[in-house]
Parts: C-alpha cells; structure tokens; sequence
C-alpha cells in the first residue's frame, strides 16, 4: 500500500516526490488530488472532470453513498481548493503541476492580452481565451486569477469598440463574457466586477450586442449576446435600462429571439428563456412599450406563455404583458385573435409563482375592468378554472392589490352565472305545493 501511495503521489508531480497527500484531497472516483472540487447533493466532494464523467455516463446515484441523486447539480467547493492549493505551496510540489498556479495564470494572461491589445485580427487570440474559460482541466482558480490580475474584461471590451463593425471579432467577444458570466468556477464577486466593466460604455456595448443577435453566425453567438445583455438589465437601474431600450433594433431582435425554430422545427429553449428575460427587463420603461407592441410582443409572448412550462420563464411573460396592458396598443393587441392572449394569461396565472400570478390579475384587470372590453370578458369567463384560480389566488397571500382585482374580475364569473340561473329558472314549470 504504501508503494501504491508514493506511485499515486508522483501524479501531481512531474518527479516522483514522496508526499503523503491528505485522503480528503483525493477524489474517492480517481484518487488523484482534485484539480477542481465540486460537491453533490449528498454532501460528497468529488472532482469536477471524475464526477461529471460518472453523470454522462448515465449514473444517477452518487458513486461514493449510492444514494439516488434528486438533483444533479455541482457545487463548486472554493474552500476546499484554496485548502489544496495553500498544501501545494506548501509542499515540494513542482508548482508547474500545482492546480491553481498563479504563475500559469499571470502567464497565460498576459500572452492572451497582448495579443488582443495588439493584433489587427483578435478574433483568433479571443477564441483561444474562450477555450481557456470553457476547459474543465483547467482550474478554477487560474481562471478567476485571468480576470482579476490581467485586466481581461477591459482587454475584451476594448477589443469590441475597436472592431466594433467585425462581426466575427464581436462573436468571440460575446462568446468569452458569456462563458465567464454562466461558469460556476467563476466566483460571483468577479461576475459583477465583469457586468460593472462592461456596464461602463452602455452604448457601444448593447450596440456591439444588436449587431451579433442580428448579423451573427449562429444561434449559439445570438444566445451569447442575449445572456450577457440579460446579466446587464439585471443589474441596471432605470436610467441604464432606458438606456439599453432606446438602441435601434433591439426590441425586434429580441422577439426574434423567442421564436427561433430548427430544422426539425423546434424551439430552442435557451434563446426563448433569455428572450424573454431581456424584455422583462426592457419593459418598465413605459416609452418603447408602444414599440413593443407594434413590433409583435404580445403574439410571441402569448406563444411563450402556451408552449412555455418553466416557471421563471412564464413569470417573465407574465410581466411583459402587465406592461403593455398599460397602453391601449397593448390593451388592442391582448384582445384582438379571439382574445388569446388574455385565455393565455389565465392560463398561466396559478404557474408562475406568486409574481408572475399578480403579474396576470394586473394584465386580466387592466383589459376586463378598467377599459370593460367584451371580447376579454368573454375571453376570461370561459377559461376553464379561471373562477378556480382567482379564488386561489385571493387565498395565497398576495398582495391587497392584486387581492383587491381578483376579486373585481371575479364579478365576471358572477355575472355569467347569475345569467345561466336566469335562463334556468325561466324555463323550468314551478309546482306550488298549495
């Protein structure tokens, strides 16, 4: 055993170093020392490329427990990978083989930076610096360490004013900002100082962003755009976000978005999450909803809202049709096609969580009550459960607002069964027992 150990030692090493390597450094899978810990739901830490190859492969237990996996999601364990990479430092480890070199990093960083600073072409070193963020062999740590020590949200930035007409320069851009903002390995701290940087120049970027969901190659770099567009809107306040709305084409592109279809004639579920996502976050600003609407939002929303089961995603329809029910235009276009877009919101009233359903009551109240459209409340009366649903949602807690609406557009109901018992009653013979 103990010769077993020092052959097992010599492969964090390019020597063969006698170290005696800590067990809870070891992946229980591969044994090795882990380059990059994550950790199941069961508690037990693995190493990301071990376990992710045991998922792939069709497993559903967890190797080390095999207990049954209810979610197979993997936690980044930072606390463990400093504790390995302080114990590399420490040791007589060859710090070439050490995961989470700094050194490599710093390295790397600056070779990649250069040449995007430099070259009249950086499309090809920024595809290089997006195959460095999306390799799971390389560590964590070296990743985060390219983003703090080499600047390399500015380097990308500048690279995208400077070509800012280079589609394909544009593409690699958006594909390095949109793996380091969804990677895990990637610490939120530094996500934010990314959408901060990048937050800066609002103009140039969201210009940069149209001219890929409109001219790019592929979905793949439209849903690039689009992701690092929604982690902006995110974290914008009003002015930014009417900002954001005022870039021409934007809002076509986006609804474009929604409705992307394959050769086979699928949706792709990606692009319609961040589609969506995108208008929710453009949709507050209450001059561009006029836009919105003539430019087809509420047919593609309440496409959305029929095909669409994911929760974050209905409640982001939902709150797009809150905000165009604020003008007539949109108020028009929810009634127009036999009202389908207000049998869609009813629809989804109950399955979109609490926002999403006082999303729906506004949408229903501000057609049905306030502006009293026939066709919305005929709509309304006959969905089926739509009595149900608002009795429900009067009991879930809302808000005294949303409370106060349900209860008007339960009236509705009223009113049609009080006509139905009406139309009973006068052709029914009553017997007087005397």
């Amino acid at each position: 055993m103990r010769k077993e150990e020092r052959l097992r030692s010599t492969s964090t090493s390019t020597t063969a170093l006698e170290v005696k390597i800590p067990s809870f450094f070891r992946c229980p899978i591969s044994l090795d020392v882990m380059r990059s810990p994550v950790s199941l739901c069961t508690g037990v830490t693995y190493d990301r490329a071990s376990i992710q190859r045991w998922l792939d492969s069709g497993h559903t237990t967890c190797p080390a427990t095999m207990q049954p996996l209810p979610s197979t999601d993997l936690v980044p364990n930072l606390t463990l990978q400093r504790l390995i990479r302080l114990w590399c430092s420490e040791s007589a480890v060859d710090s070439a083989a050490v995961p989470g070199s700094k050194l490599s990093a710093r390295r790397l960083a600056g070779q990649l930076l250069k040449e995007i600073s430099a070259s009249s072409d950086p499309a090809a070193p920024l595809r290089r610096l997006a195959g460095f963020f999306s390799d799971d062999d390389v560590d964590e740590f070296e990743k985060n360490d390219l983003i703090n020590a080499g600047r390399c949200t500015s380097a990308v930035q500048s690279a995208m004013k400077r070509k800012s007409d280079d589609v394909e320069t544009l593409e690699a851009s958006s594909t390095v900002l949109a793996l380091v903002l969804r990677s895990d390995s990637i610490e939120e701290a530094n996500k934010k100082t990314v959408v901060t940087e990048i937050s800066s120049d609002l103009a140039t970027l969201v210009s940069c962003l149209v001219k890929v969901l409109g001219n790019g190659t592929g979905l793949e770099s439209q849903i690039n755009a689009a992701r690092i567009l929604q982690s902006v809107l995110a974290a914008s306040n009003s002015d930014s976000r009417s900002l954001i709305s005022e870039e021409p084409h934007l809002i076509s592109e986006l609804i474009r978005l929604i409705g992307p279809v394959d050769e086979k004639g699928t949706i792709e579920r990606s692009a319609v999450r961040l589609g969506v996502a995108c208008l929710a976050g453009i949709c507050p600003v209450r001059k561009v909803r006029g836009e919105m609407v003539q430019l087809g939002v509420v047919a593609a929303v309440t496409r959305v809202l029929i095909t669409e089961s994911d929760m974050a995603v209905s409640e982001c329809a939902l709150k797009i049709m809150e905000a165009v029910a604020g003008c007539a235009e949109g108020r028009m276009a929810m009634c127009e096609n036999g009202a389908l877009a207000v049998k869609a919101v009813a629809c989804k009233m109950m399955k979109a969580g609490k926002a999403g359903a006082e999303a729906a009551v506004a949408a229903l109240w501000a057609v049905c009550i306030k502006c009293k459209d026939r066709r919305a409340v005929e709509a309304l009366a006959g969905v089926e459960g739509g009595l149900t649903r608002l009795l429900l949602l009067m009991q879930s807690g809302c808000s005294p607002v949303a409370r106060q609406m349900a209860g008007d557009l339960i009236k509705i109901f009223k009113v049609n069964a009080k006509n139905c018992l009406a139309g009973y009653e006068s052709k029914t013979t009553h017997i007087m027992p005397f």
